[in-house]
């Protein structure tokens, strides 16, 4: 598989961005939107950046970030969960 026929697979993208300095801190691509794909994003994050507890998460309210298993990743390395209010539309804004 060409790197090209690769690109035209994977069309969900999962970014973690440290709002201190804006770099990425842990990403995933998959050709489906799962909680799966948040989850590798974050695991590549804790596992690079080893982040300290009490370290404040926060995303938006989709399926894949209050999914169970991506809670528990939370609970387990002792971050704090912030998501924002039910319709709030600038949780995405840092990524532009």
């Amino acid at each position: 598989m060409g790197i090209l026929s690769l690109l035209m697979t994977l069309r969900y993208l999962a970014v973690l961005i440290g709002l201190f300095n804006r770099k990425v801190v842990g990403w995933s691509a998959s050709s489906r939107l799962t909680r799966q794909l948040a989850i590798d994003a974050l695991q590549m994050a804790l596992d690079h950046r080893r982040p300290a507890p009490g370290l404040m998460h926060h995303s938006d309210r989709s399926s894949q970030y209050a999914a169970v298993d991506y809670q528990k990743l939370l609970t387990k390395h002792k971050l704090t969960c912030s998501m924002s209010r039910k319709g709030g539309c600038y949780d995405n804004h840092m990524i532009i």
